[in-house]
């Protein structure tokens, strides 16, 4: 395994234990020895992204970009910044990219699949989702968005039915 993938699952760690400035004086201390790699930026990205500082995180991005133009996860992480600046369109834009980069990534055919939901094209944002969900059917945050675009479609049954699953209570009445 290369040394910045052992540093990225370092972060990545630090980052599940919500020690975002540790990861951060972590990035600092590599970035200037790995400076030609896109993924301690994209990694600083999220970061920021989390910490809802879009501007910074933006430019982490735009920088990862001119390392490596065809970056699925520039893509991907772009499409929160465009979706809160309320640019749906071409925050779609960049998650559809982002899946022929990272072709059948559950994670992002669950974002895809949303936000195409939350542009009321309902039919094919569950397409979308159901797609994600076979990917990865144990995953609870694609089962809670799939179970919501059904609900905003009306397909109640089909609602319930995810609805049990989430709560796995077989019985359970709705």
């Amino acid at each position: 395994m290369d040394e910045v993938r052992m540093i990225i699952i370092q972060i990545e760690a630090l980052k599940a234990d919500k020690k975002f400035a540790e990861a951060i004086a972590l990035l600092q201390k590599n970035i200037s020895k790995y400076s030609s790699d896109y993924r301690l930026y994209e990694e600083l990205a999220d970061i920021y992204l989390f910490s809802w500082e879009s501007d910074k995180a933006l430019a982490a991005l735009d920088f990862a970009l001119s390392l490596n133009s065809e970056s699925a996860t520039w893509n991907y992480l772009k499409w929160f910044i465009l979706l809160s600046e309320d640019k749906v369109t071409q925050a779609i834009e960049s998650l559809e990219k982002s899946n022929k980069l990272f072709w059948n990534n559950a994670e992002v055919l669950r974002n895809l699949g949303w936000a195409y939901t939350m542009t009321k094209q309902h039919e094919r944002g569950i397409i979308i989702l159901k797609r994600a969900l076979n990917i990865s059917p144990e995953d609870d945050l694609i089962t809670e968005d799939l179970a919501m675009a059904l609900i905003w479609f009306w397909d109640v049954a089909a609602w319930n039915k995810l609805l049990k699953k989430i709560w796995k209570a077989p019985s359970a009445h709705i």
